[in-house]
C-alpha cells in the first residue's frame, strides 16, 4: 500500500466528526491493504509508531525538504526506514539519523511529508481510533464486531487479529484465546465525580483503592512468572520481588493484575516517578531493588488453574482472588450492597477521604456483576479523583501538525514569581475543542513576539485554567516541578497575570 493512501485517509478521518464515516473510512483501507501492512496502518492511523520513540527531534525536521512529484513509498519501505533510522545509535548517529530522515523525506510527496511530519511530532493525535478500528476490521473481514473485539482483547493487540482475519477470513478468530503467558489488554475506566454519582450510575459496587503505581498483569506457569506493563511490555527481569512474591502463591497457573507501587517506611507511596524510574530502569536491578523495592498490589484474577475467569461477575472473581492472593497483596475495598442505604454511601465516601489521606489517587468503583471487558474503558468501573486546577500564564505555543495544521496548539504554561516573572512549568495540548484552537491561534498571534516557524513565543498576558493530575519533580524546568497529564479547562479572560498561581503555590501542592 502507498502511504499517500495512508495520508490522505488520515486527512479524510481527522476532517469528519461522524463516526459512522470514519468506521467506513477505516474499513476501506483495511480492505485495500495487504494483511502484513495492517499492523503498521493500525498505529499510523491512530499517531503512534510502532517502533516508539526514534530519537527524532523538531531541530532534525525544521529544514525544508523538496518533496517528490508523485507517490512512490509504501507503508512497508517507510516502516523499515523508520526502524533502521531509529537504530542509528553511537558518535555521528545524529548527522547520520537526520540525513536518512531528510531522504526519507525526499521520497515524500507534500501531503506525505505533512502526514510524516506529524507523526513524528506526535501530532497526528487520532487515539480515539482504536476503538473504531475494531469494528472498522469487523466491517473488512465480515466477522461479527463482538467476536473481533474479544479477539483483540484476548492477543492484547489489533495488529496481530488484523493480519489473521484478513489473511484467512472470520475463522481465524478462534484462534485467539485466554493464554497464561500472553498478556491481555487490561480493562479501564470511566470517570465520575464523585463517589456518590459513581454508585448511582452502578448500584451495587465495590470501592477499591486507586493506587499511583504501574499498572502490572502478571502470568505464572509452574515455577515461569512474567509481569507486564499496561502496554504489555515484558518488566520481569527489573522486580525480582514482585516475582519472587508470585512464586509463593498456592496455584500454579493464574494471571492477576493489579499495581506496582514502591512505598515510604511509613506505608506511604513515594513519588510516582520513584516508581515509574525503578521499573523504567535496566541497570543495577539488586541495587535498585534494594533502594527502591516495588510490592505487587492487586485487584483482579483473570484466570487460575485452566479456569478463565473473565466472564464471571466481580463479585465472583474477588472470591477467586481472596482464596489465591493473600490480604497484604490486595487492594483495599469496601462494598456498597444497597445503593439507596446512606450509611453505605457514607462509609464508600469516608473510605474515599481516608484513600486520598494515605496519599493514593482516589478510588475505583466497580459494578458488582461488572465482567472483566479486557482492553476497554468499561462503564461498570468509575474512578473519582480529586480535581487539581492552576491558573496559568501562556508563555509561548507550538504550531500543530495533521488537523491542526495552522493552528497554534501545545501551549507553554508558567507560573507567577514575586519578581512578576514566570517559571515554565510544563507544555500541554490537550482538552482543546476546535473552537478554543481557533481562537487562541488568533489571540495568540496578536501577543506574539516571535516565530521560529516551530514555537511562536508571546507576551505573557493570557491566563489559562489548567486541570492537571499532580505533580512530579523534573530537572528540564526552572521551577524544579512539571504537571502531570495536564489539559485545558478554560481560558481567564477575567484574569489578569497578575492574578496566576504563584509558583509557591504551585509547589505547596507537592505531597
Amino acid at each position: 500500500m502507498l502511504l499517500a493512501r495512508l495520508a490522505h485517509v488520515s486527512l479524510e478521518v481527522a476532517a469528519t466528526s461522524a463516526r459512522s464515516r470514519k468506521t467506513a473510512l477505516l474499513a476501506g483501507i483495511f480492505r485495500d491493504a495487504e494483511p502484513e501492512d495492517v499492523p503498521v496502518v493500525i498505529p499510523y492511523l491512530a499517531g503512534r509508531l510502532p517502533q516508539g520513540r526514534l530519537g527524532i527531534g523538531w531541530s532534525a525536521l525544521r529544514g525544508p525538504v523538496t518533496p517528490a512529484d508523485a507517490p512512490s513509498l509504501t507503508v512497508a519501505e517507510t516502516d523499515a526506514e523508520l526502524t533502521a533510522i531509529g537504530a542509528l545509535k553511537g558518535p555521528g548517529s545524529q548527522s547520520a539519523r537526520k540525513e536518512r530522515l531528510a531522504r526519507l523525506l525526499g521520497a515524500a510527496t507534500e501531503d506525505e511529508q505533512h502526514f510524516l511530519r506529524g507523526l513524528l511530532t506526535g501530532e497526528v493525535r487520532q487515539g480515539a481510533l482504536d476503538a473504531l478500528a475494531v469494528d472498522a476490521l469487523a466491517d473488512a473481514a465480515g466477522a461479527p464486531a463482538a467476536e473481533v473485539r474479544r479477539a483483540v482483547m484476548l492477543a492484547g493487540a489489533l495488529g496481530p487479529v488484523a493480519r489473521a482475519v484478513l489473511a484467512e477470513g472470520p475463522a481465524a478468530l478462534a484462534s485467539f484465546r485466554l493464554t497464561v503467558g500472553r498478556p491481555v489488554q487490561p480493562m479501564l475506566a470511566h470517570s465520575a465525580r464523585t463517589v456518590t454519582e459513581a454508585i448511582e450510575r452502578l448500584g451495587p459496587c465495590a470501592v477499591e483503592e486507586k493506587l499511583d503505581g504501574i499498572r502490572v498483569q502478571v502470568h505464572r506457569d509452574g515455577p515461569q512468572v512474567r509481569v507486564h506493563t499496561r502496554t504489555l511490555d515484558d518488566i520481569t527481569d527489573r522486580v525480582p520481588e514482585i516475582a519472587a512474591a508470585v512464586a509463593g502463591l498456592r496455584a500454579d497457573r493464574f494471571i492477576l493484575d493489579g499495581e506496582a507501587i514502591a512505598l515510604g517506611a511509613d506505608g506511604r507511596p513515594r513519588p510516582f516517578q520513584e516508581t515509574a524510574g525503578r521499573l523504567g530502569s535496566r541497570r543495577d536491578v539488586a541495587g535498585a531493588a534494594g533502594s527502591v523495592p516495588v510490592v505487587p498490589v492487586f485487584f483482579d484474577l483473570l484466570s487460575v488453574d485452566g479456569r478463565e475467569l473473565l466472564d464471571l461477575p466481580l463479585s465472583e472473581r474477588h472470591r477467586e482472588l481472596a482464596a489465591l492472593v493473600p490480604e497484604s497483596m490486595r487492594v483495599r475495598r469496601v462494598v456498597v450492597e444497597d445503593a439507596d442505604d446512606g450509611e453505605q454511601g457514607a462509609a464508600a465516601e469516608a473510605f474515599f477521604e481516608a484513600t486520598l489521606a494515605l496519599g493514593h489517587e482516589g478510588v475505583v468503583a466497580k459494578g458488582d456483576t461488572s465482567v472483566y471487558s479486557a482492553g476497554r474503558r468499561g462503564a461498570s468501573w468509575l474512578k473519582v479523583k480529586p480535581v487539581h486546577t492552576l491558573d496559568l500564564v501562556v508563555l509561548a505555543a507550538e504550531w500543530g501538525h495533521g488537523r491542526r495544521t495552522g493552528k497554534l496548539s501545545n501551549l507553554h504554561l508558567g507560573a507567577r514569581r514575586e519578581d512578576g516573572t514566570f517559571a515554565m512549568l510544563g507544555k500541554t495540548f490537550k482538552g482543546l475543542t476546535d473552537a478554543m484552537l481557533t481562537w487562541q491561534t488568533a489571540r495568540l498571534r496578536e501577543l506574539s513576539t516571535g516565530d521560529d516557524g516551530h514555537v511562536v513565543t508571546v507576551r505573557p498576558e493570557l491566563v489559562v485554567e489548567i486541570a492537571y493530575d499532580g505533580l512530579q519533580t523534573s530537572t528540564r524546568y526552572p521551577a524544579g516541578v512539571t504537571l502531570r497529564f495536564a489539559r485545558v479547562l478554560r481560558y481567564r479572560e477575567d484574569k489578569r497575570p497578575a492574578d496566576a498561581d504563584t509558583v509557591d503555590t504551585v509547589l505547596s501542592r507537592r505531597v
